[in-house]
C-alpha cells in the first residue's frame, strides 16, 4: 500500500501557540492598568435629538396633565422632568428640560446632611480679632459663628420684602445679644447655644452656622425668634403680593415668630398657607421638646433627605413629570407628597425598565461630562473650566468654530453669547461658588459686551444661589461671586491625589467602587439581552485600595450580586496599578469585556 506522505496539522502545538498569545495578551493588558487613564475628549451632544425625544415623552402624559400644563404656562413649550436615580451609596435627582439637563444634585447615603441642621453645642473660644466664636456641636470640626450672626434679625434678606411685624412682648428662655459689644458677656466660653448650619465644612474649613433659626416648609419658610413677616420679592406681580400680605397679616402665628412666603407660594390658596405652617410648628415643638431634655453637644434637627427635598422644593408647578426608579423611595414621595400637596402625585411614576433610569433618559452621558474641563460649545468654540480652592477661572476659546463671515465678528459675539448660558448651566450642574472668572474672546464693540452681560444676567435669572454680576471689565474679564452652601459636585467623585502631593486629583476608591458595581450590572445586563446562559465568572484588576472598599464598606453589596445575578467574582489587585483604573476579564474565554 503506497503511504499517505502528506503532512497533518499539528493541532497541539497551535493550542500551545494560542495559550501563550492569549497569556501575553492577558500581560499586555495588567501592564496597560500601571497608566493614568487618558482624559476623555468631549463630546458634542445632539439638543435637538434630546428635544424631540422628551416631545415623544410629553406626548404619552395623561390628557389631564397636558391640559393642566397648557393652561398653568400658557405659550410656554419646555417640557420639564426630574429623574431619580437611588443606589447602594448615592442618590442623585437630574432636572432635565426638554432632554438637556440643567441640575444636578447627588447624596451620598453614608455621609451625613449637614446644611440646615440644628445642633445645641457650647462655646469653645471666642476671637474678638476675627469677631467670631467656635462652637463645639459634637462634629469633627468645631462650628465657625461670626458676631454678625449671633445678632436676633441679622439674617435679614434684602430679597425679602418685610410686610409684618410680630415681635415677642413677654420675656422668653432664650439668651441674645443686641451688640456686637454685648456677645462676650452673654455668650461666654463654655455657655450653651443653638446654632444651625448655613455651609458645610469645605475642605479645611469648618461649618459656618448661625443663631437665626429657620425652617423651610414648601410654601412658607417659619423663622421661630425673627419676629418679622415678608414675602420674596421674586414674585413682582402687584395684585398678588396685595393679595400674600393679606394671607400673612391672616396667618395665626405664635407670638415672636416670623414667616417668609417663598416664590413657590405664589398663586396658590390660603389654606396651603395654613396647612404649611400647621406643619412647620409641628416640626419646631419636636425641636424644642429636644432642646430641653438633651444635653449639649447634641443634634437636634436634620434637613430632609433628597426624597423630602424633591417634594418639599423641586416638585413645583412647572415640573411636568417625576420618574423615580426605586420602588420604596417612590412609595416614600408619593406619602410625602400626600401631606403637602395632594394634587401633583399623578405627576410621579414609577420607572421598572430593565435598562438604568439616567441611560435610558441620556442623562449619565451628560454627567460625564460635567466634570470635565473642556466644553464645547453649538458653534465650534469651547469654554475650559480651572476650580481651585479660591476661585473659578473659565476662559472662552474659538475652538473649531463655524463662522458666518470671513472676518469673523458674527461668531466672535455669538460664540461669547453661547459660552454665557453654558458657563450658568456648568455653575448650577458642578455646584461651583465663590468667585468666578470668565475670560471671554475679546470684543472691542460695547455693545456686543453688554449683550453678552445681558444674556449672562438672564441665565443666572433662575439660579437660587446668591450671586452677583459684574459687566466685563477693560481686559474683557467678567467676575461673577455666587453663594454656595456646600462642596462641589467633583469633590464628592474625586479625592487629593496620592501621586503628586494634593496638586492634582483622582477618583476615590468610594467612587470607583460604584462605577465596578455598575460595569457589572451593565454585563450582566448585555449577557440576558444576548441569552447567554451560562454562570458568568468575572475576573476584576484593580488597584489594592479599592478592593480594600470591595471588601469592608461594600462587601455586602459584592455578596448581594454575586447571588441575585448568579456570578462568580475573583479579584486581583496590585500597587502597580492606577487607583483610578479596573479591567473586567471573562475568565471563560479570557477577553477583556468593554
Amino acid at each position: 500500500m503506497a503511504r499517505n506522505t502528506k503532512r497533518r496539522p499539528n493541532y497541539s502545538k497551535r493550542r500551545r501557540s494560542n495559550k501563550k498569545a492569549e497569556k501575553k495578551k492577558l500581560e499586555a493588558d495588567k501592564n496597560d492598568l500601571t497608566l493614568p487613564p487618558m482624559e476623555p475628549t468631549p463630546i458634542s451632544i445632539d439638543k435637538g435629538k434630546l428635544r424631540e425625544e422628551a416631545i415623544e415623552r410629553a406626548k404619552k402624559r395623561p390628557i389631564r396633565e397636558r391640559i393642566l400644563a397648557f393652561f398653568r404656562r400658557e405659550t410656554k413649550q419646555d417640557y420639564k422632568e426630574l429623574i431619580i436615580n437611588t443606589e447602594a451609596l448615592e442618590r442623585r435627582v437630574a432636572l432635565i428640560e426638554n432632554g438637556v439637563l440643567q441640575a444636578f444634585d447627588v447624596e451620598r447615603l453614608d455621609e451625613e446632611r449637614m446644611v440646615g441642621a440644628i445642633f445645641k453645642g457650647k462655646v469653645q473660644n471666642l476671637e474678638p480679632g476675627l469677631k467670631a466664636a467656635f462652637v463645639n456641636i459634637g462634629q469633627e470640626k468645631n462650628a465657625f459663628l461670626h458676631y454678625w450672626d449671633m445678632l436676633p434679625g441679622a439674617n435679614n434678606d434684602p430679597s425679602i420684602e418685610i410686610v409684618r411685624e410680630n415681635k415677642r412682648k413677654t420675656p422668653h428662655n432664650r439668651v441674645e445679644a443686641k451688640s456686637i459689644q454685648e456677645i462676650p458677656k452673654v455668650f461666654p466660653v463654655g455657655s450653651e447655644i443653638i446654632v444651625q448650619i448655613t455651609k458645610g465644612q469645605i475642605g479645611s474649613k469648618g461649618p459656618r452656622t448661625t443663631t437665626n433659626l429657620s425652617l423651610a416648609g414648601r410654601f412658607l419658610v417659619l423663622m421661630p425668634y425673627a419676629g418679622q413677616c415678608g414675602i420674596s420679592r421674586k414674585i413682582d406681580d402687584k395684585p398678588e403680593r396685595s393679595r400674600l400680605k393679606r394671607i400673612i397679616s391672616n396667618l395665626s402665628l405664635r407670638e415672636g415668630m416670623g414667616v417668609i412666603i417663598r416664590t413657590a407660594g405664589q398663586n396658590k390658596p390660603e389654606r396651603f398657607f395654613d396647612r404649611d405652617l400647621h406643619l412647620l410648628l409641628q416640626q419646631w415643638d419636636e425641636i424644642e421638646a429636644k432642646m430641653k431634655s438633651q444635653d449639649s453637644p447634641c443634634f437636634l434637627y436634620q434637613e430632609p433627605d433628597l426624597i423630602g427635598l424633591t417634594a418639599r422644593d423641586f416638585l413645583t408647578d412647572d415640573i411636568d413629570r417625576v420618574q423615580i426608579d426605586r420602588k420604596e423611595d417612590y412609595t416614600r414621595l408619593i406619602e410625602t407628597i400626600q401631606r403637602i400637596s395632594p394634587k401633583s402625585k399623578s405627576k410621579v411614576t414609577h420607572f421598572d425598565e430593565e435598562i438604568p433610569i439616567f441611560e435610558r433618559f441620556n442623562v449619565e452621558r451628560q454627567i460625564e461630562q460635567t466634570f470635565m474641563r473642556r466644553v464645547l460649545l453649538p458653534s465650534g468654540g469651547e469654554i475650559v473650566m480651572e476650580e481651585t480652592e479660591a476661585l473659578v477661572s473659565i476662559d472662552v476659546n474659538t475652538g473649531s468654530h463655524k463662522g458666518d463671515r470671513k472676518d469673523g465678528k458674527n461668531f466672535i459675539l455669538q460664540a461669547n453669547i453661547e459660552a454665557a448660558a453654558e458657563v450658568c448651566r456648568q455653575m448650577r450642574l458642578r455646584n461651583l461658588g465663590g468667585l468666578v472668572i470668565i475670560d471671554f474672546i475679546d470684543m472691542k464693540n460695547k455693545g456686543d459686551q453688554r449683550k453678552v452681560f445681558q444674556k449672562m444676567k438672564s441665565s443666572m435669572a433662575d439660579d437660587k444661589a446668591k450671586h452677583n454680576i459684574l459687566p466685563i471689565s477693560q481686559l474683557g474679564i467678567m467676575q461673577i461671586t455666587r453663594q454656595r452652601h456646600d462642596e462641589s459636585n467633583s469633590s464628592g467623585i474625586y479625592e487629593p491625589c496620592p501621586y503628586c502631593s494634593g496638586r492634582g486629583i483622582v477618583k476615590s476608591p468610594r467612587a470607583v467602587s460604584i462605577e465596578i458595581q455598575r460595569k457589572i450590572t451593565s454585563v450582566v445586563r448585555r449577557f440576558r439581552e444576548e441569552n447567554i446562559e451560562k454562570e458568568a465568572n468575572l475576573k476584576i484588576f484593580l488597584h489594592p485600595s479599592t478592593l480594600r472598599r470591595l471588601r469592608g464598606p461594600d462587601s455586602k453589596l459584592i455578596d448581594r450580586m454575586e447571588r441575585n445575578y448568579g456570578l462568580k467574582l475573583t479579584f486581583e489587585a496590585a500597587e502597580t496599578y492606577h487607583v483610578e483604573n479596573f479591567k473586567l476579564i471573562d475568565e471563560s474565554t479570557s477577553n477583556e469585556i468593554r
